[in-house]
């Protein structure tokens, strides 16, 4: 702006300006104190304005002038020197109230009761307690919930059942056009009298508090790492969910538009002073954003964390461009270190967690036999959680770049099972941990089967749990394409031949007794037959058939299907036999004394009591149908 040439009008200028920001200097006048000009008409804050710009043009002119003729000023000029820069700080404290009070006013409460939608069927999504809990809050500053609002909406109504999502940066308006355009005038004016610092600092402060009322809302509790990982992990997994909910709103919503508003009012009043707002405004909060995930990402290891530990990378690793777009200056590099710091560390505790889990299976050091030979709790909580891996196969597949530490058929070590590489060709390292996980629970099978006593519960025991294993992969689309048909084959081999095991341990002998050898007199086979070798030989079967039956009935197949495939088994070979032994030997019995001694179960008893076998329930010979 020109200056003008007629002194006497400049004077009268300045002290026209004067009287106006006199007038509303709210130490000197009680109405002062208890109106804001910019809440008047337009026409009196434009008025104070235009008396702020007419103050430091006479600031400047006096500072012209006394360095011109430094040498020769008077006492007047110092007089009106001072004067002038009396005014321009009464002028400069009275646009701090007002910046303040533009501020606070358009950050004023909004009805937020429908800020959070319970009815979300994902699963990341928190409970309805979760999500009132904090209904006590102030509702400071329903701008930004309003918005929140419509952010969240927008996430739950996404298909998507992962914590992934396809929504970005949405930028809101925080505030009116009016009130932005007011902010910005007065910026202007501060930031050129020099109250730059004070200018950020009253911005700072008001629209952190904003964001500090928003993450109330949002659940984002103020705690420091320690407090984090002090907190028991079932507190902890509701939290995480809340948090990634959480997280896309601040980083996509609440920061993205806080950006916008800084620039917005500080971008056309000088280079950077902006950013330096925006910093000022969200630096504090972001840095207690991420160091939730932190802690998570640097906490003690454990199994039962892996899945929230990968649901944190991914929400992280989904938010990392956007995190990128709206700290992209250099004053923000720290909050872009940290996001990447966090998603590495997050990344390094899942390979961590699944090579300690490789580990503590084959240590688990459980010595007492399952009852009956059924499933291991360790077999099913394996793989349950090697089921669960498999879900997050695109992830892991990215984060897993290198081989399980395996033993080797030539390494002589007998405290760990072999693997060979090269019956595994062309399986990515993802899979080769999984395969892996499955030799090592084997293995640790292998050794709980030693401490059953008979042999066959051993052998049934094995069955059972490779069974087990089977079913699982075959139940998992994920898990079989990883794990792969080959290996599959391997693993129903071993479980086939489990069987097989057990039918040879326990039936062979049985079966011994109906055979015919050891019953014939020499000399004569029509009619030689020793009736005594005989009567003992019905009461050796008769005995060991209810013994079988006694302890085979409280042995347990879970799966009906195997359980009847096995009787099948069974009565294909004891049925015949029986049947055919019958027919040879039964008219010798009969022609004798108290026949029902030694034929004491028909081929219909043996049918019915094979039944009762892997039931897991006792029961007594009495049981056993008896002939008629």
């Amino acid at each position: 702006m020109e200056l003008p040439e007629n002194p006497n009008k400049d004077n009268n200028g300045y002290e026209s300006a004067e009287k106006i920001i006199l007038r509303w200097d709210s130490t000197a006048s009680e109405e002062a104190r208890e109106k804001m000009i910019f809440e008047t008409d337009r026409h009196e804050a434009d008025l104070y304005l235009q008396a702020v710009d007419e103050i430091q043009r006479s600031l400047s002119n006096a500072s012209i002038s006394n360095h011109s003729n430094a040498a020769a000023a008077s006492a007047a000029a110092v007089d009106d020197q001072s004067k002038v820069n009396s005014t321009i700080q009464i002028a400069m404290a009275r646009l701090e109230d007002e910046f303040r009070n533009i501020l606070m006013t358009h950050s004023s409460a909004l009805e937020t009761d429908s800020l959070f939608d319970p009815s979300s069927s994902s699963f990341s999504t928190p409970s309805h307690h979760e999500l009132e809990e904090d209904d006590s809050v102030s509702n400071e500053d329903s701008s930004h919930n309003d918005l929140l609002r419509l952010q969240l909406q927008h996430c739950e109504s996404s298909d998507s059942s992962t914590y992934r999502s396809t929504s970005s940066i949405r930028e809101v308006d925080l505030m009116p056009a009016e009130a932005v355009c007011d902010l910005q005038a007065i910026a202007m004016r501060m930031i050129s009298s020099g109250y730059l610092r004070e200018c950020i600092q009253v911005y700072g402060s008001v629209r952190k508090s904003a964001i500090d009322s928003s993450f109330r809302k949002l659940g984002i509790e103020k705690l420091s790492i320690g407090d984090i990982q002090r907190l028991e992990w079932e507190a902890l997994e509701s939290k995480i969910r809340r948090w990634i909910r959480a997280a896309k709103v601040c980083v996509r919503i609440l920061f993205a538009s806080e950006k916008k508003l800084c620039e917005q009012i500080f971008e056309c009043v000088g280079t950077d002073i902006d950013d330096a707002c925006f910093m000022e405004t969200v630096k504090g909060p972001a840095i207690q954003l991420f160091n939730f995930a932190e802690a998570i990402s640097i906490s003690r290891r454990s199994p039962e964390k892996l899945f929230k530990i990968l649901d944190l990378h991914d929400a992280l690793m989904d938010l990392l461009p956007d995190i990128e777009a709206v700290f992209d200056s250099k004053s923000s590099d720290s909050i872009r270190v940290q996001a990447a710091e966090i998603l590495s560390r997050l990344a390094e505790a899942a390979r961590g967690i699944i090579s300690e889990f490789e580990g503590a299976i084959l240590r688990e050091p459980s010595r007492v036999p399952v009852p009956g030979g059924t499933i291991h709790p360790l077999t099913r909580y394996v793989m349950n959680y090697i089921s669960l891996i498999s879900d997050y196969k695109q992830t892991l597949i990215e984060l897993i770049m290198s081989r399980p530490s395996t033993g080797s058929r030539y390494s002589g070590d007998q405290s760990t099972p072999d693997m060979e590489f090269a019956e595994l060709e062309g399986k990515t390292p993802l899979a080769l941990h999984l395969i892996w996980i499955i030799v090592v629970l084997q293995f640790n099978l292998e050794g709980k089967s030693k401490h059953y006593r008979d042999a066959s519960l051993a052998h049934l025991f094995i069955m059972n749990n490779v069974h087990y294993i089977v079913q699982k992969v075959k139940g998992s689309p994920e898990l079989r394409e990883m794990i792969g048909d080959d290996y599959l084959r391997k693993l129903t081999g071993k479980f086939r031949q489990a069987a097989t095991s057990y039918q040879r341990a326990t039936w062979v002998s049985v079966l011994y007794c109906l055979r015919d050898e050891g019953l014939h007199v020499s000399g004569s086979f029509s009619s030689g037959v020793s009736k005594s070798a005989l009567r003992e030989r019905f009461k050796t079967f008769n005995a060991m058939l209810e013994e079988v039956h006694r302890t085979q009935a409280t042995w347990l197949i879970p799966d009906t299907q195997l359980r009847e495939e096995l009787r099948i088994s069974i009565s294909e070979k004891l049925i015949p036999a029986y049947r055919s032994f019958l027919g040879r030997f039964r008219s010798h019995i009969e022609s004798g004394k108290h026949p029902e001694n030694y034929i004491k179960y028909s081929v219909e008893d043996l049918e019915a009591a094979v039944l009762d076998f892997f039931e897991g329930f006792p029961v007594s010979h009495q049981h056993m149908r008896r002939s008629q």
